[in-house]
C-alpha cells in the first residue's frame, strides 16, 4: 500500500485506514510507539499497560504545562 502525507498545520499526518487499525486492534485511545532504523518508520502499538500510563502522565503534564503555546502554534 503506497500513501501520502497529509498537511496537517505546520506537520505531516499520515491516514491509516480503519480496515488496517481494525486488523491491529487500534482505536483512537491506543498509545503508538514511533521509531526508526534511520531509513524506515515503525508505527506499532504500545502494549505493555505500565509503559502506556507512563506515556499518558507524559502526554498530560506536557499539556498542563505547554498546552495554550501548542494550540497557539496549531492555529
Amino acid at each position: 500500500m503506497i500513501k501520502k502525507l497529509t498537511k496537517h498545520g505546520n506537520s505531516m499526518a499520515l491516514v491509516i485506514e480503519r480496515s488496517v487499525l481494525d486488523l491491529l486492534k487500534i482505536d483512537n485511545d491506543t498509545p503508538v510507539e514511533i521509531s526508526t532504523d534511520g531509513n524506515v518508520l515503525i508505527i506499532a502499538p504500545v502494549r505493555d499497560e505500565s509503559r502506556a500510563a507512563k506515556l499518558r502522565e507524559a502526554l498530560d503534564k506536557t499539556n498542563r504545562k505547554y498546552g495554550r503555546a501548542l494550540k497557539k502554534l496549531a492555529g
